[in-house]
């Protein structure tokens, strides 16, 4: 399949009064036509902020994208003047932020919220707008939608505020579509049929998907690849059965074993020992060493580079360097991708 986006060498820093935070830190990835990727990690590892450069969203004044392309049809998107951006922002990519409330204007209508993208890089007339309003409204599954349309956000529960958005974002059929964290403000119950709502999007438009998430179990429904992040830089790459059946990193081991299971007993729930790295000093070896219990003398002084385990899955460990002991996943993991099979 073509590459709608490719992610090079990416690097970016925020320049605070404690000095300078190297928050990603060589970032590489493809993003294919009509795919799915969801990139996983922890709070800070990076997964917000390279989405939000992306869209160059990152705040003004003190971020900085230090070096590294992120390709777009045919552009690179790191050297476009924010007049150019805002041509490609909501029209060719669009976002769907965490907390919906925050992504709505409380005062306009939600049908003036979806037109007005419409408006502004279709060209399109009131009246069109509103017709397309209406159809977007009923495509993300909003029960009477002649009525809806006229009301404010507040007049809406959280999962069809979330509806709402993910209508905007779709309203001018983007190539991309980010969503960082969609599920995060919601209940279970909601996040599941929000979940399905983008799955069944994904076969009904012809759009590509990049899915922030802390969430393993989110990803083995929605995602075609998985990316796991983790003190700025993508530690694993694979597709969902590699990174699931087939984990490498350390630290994807420990993703997979902190996931609570239906049979998992409160004391037994498994945490990941220690704190991610502080970016204001990176570590000079894997950033990951002093949380592996694994971890070898040359895991504190050279980062590893991405070793090949099969043509699509790539993980940066030295447990796979040919003169690295062999070492089997904890029987957590193997007991999780027990029954990711079953469930297969």
């Amino acid at each position: 399949m073509e590459n709608i986006l490719e992610v090079k060498d990416l690097n970016i820093s925020f320049h605070t009064f404690a000095g300078e935070v190297q928050a990603i830190r060589g970032v590489d990835f493809e993003l294919k036509k009509g795919e799915t990727l969801a990139i996983v990690g922890e709070s800070g590892s990076g997964k917000s902020v390279t989405t939000k450069a992306i869209m160059r969203l990152l705040p003004p004044g003190n971020s900085e994208i230090k070096k590294g392309h992120i390709l777009f049809d045919g552009k690179d998107l790191t050297k476009l003047t924010d007049r150019q951006m805002q041509k490609i922002r909501g029209k060719d990519i669009s976002m769907i932020f965490q907390d919906p409330m925050t992504s709505l204007n409380p005062t306009m209508t939600v049908g003036k919220q979806i037109m007005e993208p419409l408006i502004k890089h279709q060209n399109m007339s009131k009246s069109a707008a509103k017709e397309r309003s209406l159809q977007l409204l009923k495509l993300v599954g909003i029960p009477k939608p002649e009525q809806r349309i006229n009301q404010y956000p507040h007049q809406f529960s959280g999962g069809m505020r979330q509806r709402v958005v993910i209508a905007i974002a779709l309203a001018c059929n983007p190539k991309i579509l980010i969503a960082d964290e969609p599920t995060t403000a919601l209940d279970v119950t909601i996040q599941a049929q929000i979940l399905e709502l983008m799955k069944d999007l994904q076969n009904k438009i012809d759009t590509s998907i990049i899915f922030i998430t802390h969430d393993l179990g989110v990803v083995a429904n929605v995602a075609d690849r998985v990316a796991v992040m983790y003190g700025g830089k993508i530690v694993e790459i694979g597709t969902v059965d590699e990174v699931f059946y087939n984990p490498q990193h350390p630290y994807t081991w420990g993703l997979i074993s902190s996931m609570p299971s239906l049979d998992t007993r409160e004391e037994e729930l498994y945490a990941i020992p220690g704190t991610p790295p502080n970016l204001l000093h990176p570590p000079k070896g894997d950033a990951f060493a002093p949380r592996n219990e694994y971890a070898m003398q040359i895991d504190l002084e050279e980062q590893p580079p991405m070793f090949k385990v099969s043509d699509t899955h790539y993980a940066a460990t030295w447990l796979l360097h040919p003169d690295a002991p062999k070492v089997e996943p904890p029987e957590a993991v193997k007991s999780r991708m027990r029954k990711f099979q079953g469930m297969k």
